[in-house]
Parts: structure tokens; C-alpha cells; sequence
């Protein structure tokens, strides 16, 4: 299953670990071998030579460490010889056990609240993540992501349910706002901003402008409803006059402490404590919000408008837009952290008691989620694996286990030739 068929393709750890495990087992195997012909060889030659005993010696008992550990290692794997020896293949038969010791072992030494606390008190995490964002290709790419994932979960989502959801929510909130109190502080904005006496302003320009535009619609209307033994000359003094009057009482209202602007806002500021607290207005308010609502034209045009909400954050245009407006905000919150240490150390705690809380809390269910995935793993494929980790080791054990039995054993017919 490791086997790389693909021509030219980059060997993988795998690849690697697998020819290391197959170099070393035919090695272990080599050694084996040539122990068996020393032995053979010596064997036959020993009538000629004795002394060919002590390494005829040591090949014997080379052989039989060899032996005695390539059972060993393949014990742990697989029955040696297909045979079904009591006390073999003990990694296939002891799967279950591997699976729930690994996951405990997993959760209460890597997991632990100290071991996770220690690991990441002196981790940098958010410079680390102002350091990644200040990147132009990963702040650009993040904000893409981000749009096109916003996007996707807008087209997922049933349009007509959620513009009537969205709508019902609309008229929910409106009607559960109290239409004149509301007004009252619009009102008191307005006022006090100075934006009600601007329109004060254009009106009075406004009106200075039509009295000098239609200063002749005004004579023929006078000269109109005048009686007729009245001259015509008269009727224009009496319209100039007029004209001429209300123009200066506009230009008079321009000063702040004219009467007429005082009575006003003596007028505008009851009104605003009215709306604010006068049963009767609160009802008239309610009333004619409820009128409003109810009105089947409001109705559709908020429907619409949710309508034209979603299709222009489904445009291009507006992709475009708010990616910059991710990405822009992105390189900003980046550059604070950079530059600003006690915000970055404030992040930084919390993170970290976030992330200690959602692995102490989750430790036994990453341990439960190991043992499944080991428990689901078939038998070679898990067998496969640790070979793969450990297998090489091994493959030196049966090296050093043919060396050392070697030694072991001349060293046994030796002193037992001396006594």
C-alpha cells in the first residue's frame, strides 16, 4: 500500500521509512545467512583444523540468537510461519487494548492542564498571528476565503424563508419601538445639532427666493381681486409693499433672538417633552405606527429590500468591496497587536485560557476519538503503521541479537573447553 507508482513523484516519509525497514530487514536476514555458511563451512573443515571449533562456535550460537529474535520481532506482528503459536501476533490480537491505552496515554500525559498549560504560557500567539496577517498574500487570501464562505452560506440558505424571516424580524423590532418617544429624541438630535435651524435657513432663503421670482404673479394676482374703480398703479404700491413687507420680515427671522424664532423653539422643545411623555402623543404614535405597518406597501418594500440587500452582496462589485474591507481591517488589527504589547500580552491570556479550557474540558473525548480511530484501522493497516515507526529498531535488535549471541556463545565453549 506504500508504493509509489507515480513517475517522478517525491518520495514521502513513508516511502522513506518503508526502503530504511526493508534495507535493515534484509540486512538481519544477510547476517543470518552468513552466520548458516560459516557454520557449514567450519563444520566441514573442523577434522582438518580444530581451532575452526571457536568460530564454528560462534556462527551456532549466532544462529540461534538470530533465530530467537527474528521470532521475537515477528511475534509482535504477525504468527511467525503462519503457524498460530499461543503468544504471537500480539499487536493484531491486542488491537482493542493499543487503541484505549494509546488514547489515555494521549490525554493524561499530552493533554493534561499542566502539560497544556506549560507548553503554551510562553507562546506568542497573537504576534504570531499579527506576524502571518501582515503578509499581503495571507491577509488578501484570508479575506477571500472569507467573502467567498459568506457568500456560499448565503446561496445555501432558502431565500424566500429567510427574506420572510427577515422581514418578520423587521416589523417585530419595529413595532416593539415606541414610535414618539422615538421621534422625540430624532427630534432632540436634530435640535440640537443644529440641523433643524439649518432648514429653518434654506426655508426662509427659499421663500426670500420665490417672493423676488414672482414679484410680477404677485402684482397680477393683487391687481386681479382688487375692486375696478381701484387704478391699476395702486394695486402695484399695495403689491410692492406686500412684497417688500414679508421680505423683511424673512430677513428678520435670519436673527436668532427674533420672537417669532424664539416662540419656536419654545414650540419645538414642548413638542419634544410631549412625544417623550404625553400619554395622548404616545397613543397617536402608536397608532399611526400600527397604521404603517400594517399597510401592505410597507410590507413589500421591506420584503424588497432584503431582496436587494442579498443580491448586492452576491455581486461582484460587492465581493470585491468588502474583501478589501476584510483585508484592510485584517492589516490593521495586525499592526495594533504589533505595536501595542499590553493588548498583544491581553490576547494572548485569552487565548490561552480558551485554549486550555477546550482541551482540559475535551481530553477524555479526544482519548474516546484515538481509540476509535485506532479500533477502526483493519489489522494490517495498524500493523503496517507501527512497523513503519519502530520496524528499523526492531531490525537492529536481530542484528545485535546475532552479534551478541555469537559472542555469548564462544565465550560459553570457550571457558567450557579451559574447564
Amino acid at each position: 500500500m506504500y508504493d509509489r507508482t507515480t513517475i517522478g513523484a517525491e518520495p514521502t516519509p513513508a516511502d522513506t521509512r518503508l526502503r530504511d525497514l526493508r534495507r535493515m530487514r534484509a540486512l538481519a536476514t544477510a547476517l543470518l545467512v552468513v552466520m548458516l555458511l560459516v557454520f557449514l563451512a567450519t563444520s566441514m573443515a573442523l577434522p582438518q583444523w580444530p581451532w575452526l571449533a571457536y568460530p564454528r562456535a560462534f556462527a551456532e550460537a549466532g544462529m540461534i540468537g538470530a533465530c530467537a529474535d527474528w521470532f521475537a520481532v515477528v511475534a509482535l506482528f504477525r504468527h511467525p510461519l503462519g503457524i498460530p503459536i499461543p503468544h504471537t501476533a500480539i499487536v493484531p490480537q491486542s488491537k482493542q487494548r493499543i487503541a484505549v491505552a494509546l488514547g489515555r496515554f494521549i490525554a493524561n500525559n499530552f493533554l493534561s492542564p499542566r502539560v497544556v498549560g506549560d507548553r503554551i504560557r510562553d507562546v506568542d500567539i497573537a504576534g504570531w498571528g499579527a506576524q502571518w496577517i501582515e503578509r499581503p498574500s495571507n491577509a488578501h487570501g484570508a479575506a477571500q476565503r472569507a467573502v467567498t464562505a459568506f457568500q456560499q452560506a448565503l446561496r445555501a440558505t432558502p431565500r424566500d424563508e429567510v427574506n420572510a424571516f427577515l422581514s418578520r424580524q423587521t416589523l417585530h423590532g419595529l413595532a416593539a419601538v415606541q414610535a414618539a418617544p422615538l421621534a422625540s429624541r430624532v427630534l432632540t438630535l436634530l435640535w440640537a445639532h443644529g440641523d433643524a435651524q439649518a432648514v429653518i435657513e434654506r426655508l426662509i432663503t427659499s421663500a426670500s427666493t420665490a417672493l423676488a421670482n414672482n414679484r410680477d404673479t404677485i402684482k397680477q394676482k393683487v391687481s386681479q381681486r382688487s375692486y375696478r374703480f381701484v387704478p391699476k398703479w395702486v394695486d402695484g404700491i399695495v403689491a410692492d409693499r406686500v412684497i417688500s413687507g414679508v421680505s423683511q420680515t424673512l430677513e428678520e427671522l435670519r436673527e436668532p433672538g427674533h420672537p417669532w424664532r424664539i416662540e419656536l423653539k419654545a414650540e419645538v422643545e414642548c413638542l419634544i417633552d410631549r412625544l417623550a411623555t404625553d400619554p395622548e402623543f404616545l397613543a397617536r404614535g402608536e397608532e399611526m405606527k400600527q397604521r404603517l405597518l400594517d399597510n401592505p406597501a410597507v410590507i413589500r418594500q421591506i420584503d424588497a429590500m432584503w431582496g436587494a440587500i442579498e443580491t448586492r452582496l452576491n455581486s461582484a462589485a460587492t465581493s470585491t468591496t468588502l474583501a478589501a474591507t476584510i483585508e484592510a481591517a485584517l492589516m490593521s488589527v495586525s499592526t495594533r497587536i504589533r505595536d501595542d504589547a499590553e493588548l498583544r500580552d491581553r490576547i494572548n491570556r485569552w487565548l490561552r485560557v480558551a485554549a486550555l479550557r477546550t482541551v482540559a474540558s475535551r481530553r477524555q473525548e479526544i482519548a474516546a476519538f484515538i481509540r476509535k480511530v485506532v479500533e477502526n484501522w483493519d489489522t494490517e493497516t495498524l500493523i503496517t503503521r507501527i512497523e513503519l515507526q519502530v520496524g528499523r529498531d526492531l531490525q537492529f535488535i536481530r542484528i545485535n541479537g546475532t552479534v551478541v549471541g555469537g559472542l555469548v556463545g564462544l565465550v560459553i565453549f570457550t571457558v567450557s573447553k579451559w574447564l
